[in-house]
């Protein structure tokens, strides 16, 4: 009698299984729920959105860090850089990323949150690596940490755009966007061939 029960009870539960797993195979509803899947990358290559919430203040620290180092590194190519296209591409980056740096303090004071207002030694060392540089292999080195860092970022502001709790630095991250976006093609046509790169001061 038990054992029947037992039986009774897996029959039930693949039963109540097997529409589900068929209809997924088909297409028409995916195995788990909505929560299940994870922040990523679709095939059509727009972000897929996460089910949880962002952790808004790691964001505007790891924000705030990185638009330290952007300032640094701009002043670096604007002195150090043998095209002048990247000399006028690192001064750019220092206007604009002193602007949004502005911007990110005014919202994390209204949030609450502090944020650093000078790098640390662990952040420093990309400063550092690139100051060591010069002449066209600073060119490179610049214009490939850029076109690296400003796909993070991107993808960074954009995850807390669409999924952050606090609504200022979710709005402040969707604000930004178009200028993250802007200075990443900027960097992604240095780097062509026939654009600025490697190093010649005539472009």
């Amino acid at each position: 009698m038990q054992q029947r029960t037992f039986l009774t009870g897996i029959l039930s539960g693949a039963l109540l299984w097997m529409p589900a797993a068929l209809m997924a195979q088909a297409g028409g509803m995916p195995m788990g729920t909505q929560q299940d899947r994870r922040p990523g990358v679709q095939d059509n290559g727009t972000l897929q959105p996460s089910a949880t919430k962002f952790d808004d203040k790691r964001f505007v620290r790891d924000a705030a860090f990185d638009g330290l180092i952007e300032v640094e590194l701009g002043k670096l190519a604007a002195d150090k850089g043998s095209s002048g296209a990247v000399k006028q591409y690192g001064q750019h980056v220092v206007e604009i990323q002193t602007k949004t740096n502005e911007q990110l303090r005014d919202v994390a004071a209204k949030a609450g949150y502090s944020i650093p207002e000078s790098l640390d030694t662990k952040h420093h060392a990309r400063v550092d690596k690139l100051a060591k540089l010069s002449g066209a292999e600073f060119d490179k080195a610049y214009i490939k940490d850029q076109v690296k860092e400003n796909e993070n970022g991107f993808r960074a502001f954009q995850e807390e755009s669409q999924a952050g709790a606090n609504a200022a630095v979710k709005a402040f991250a969707a604000s930004t966007l178009p200028t993250l976006q802007a200075q990443l093609a900027m960097a992604k046509d240095l780097r062509k061939p026939g654009g600025a790169l490697p190093g010649d001061s005539s472009k």
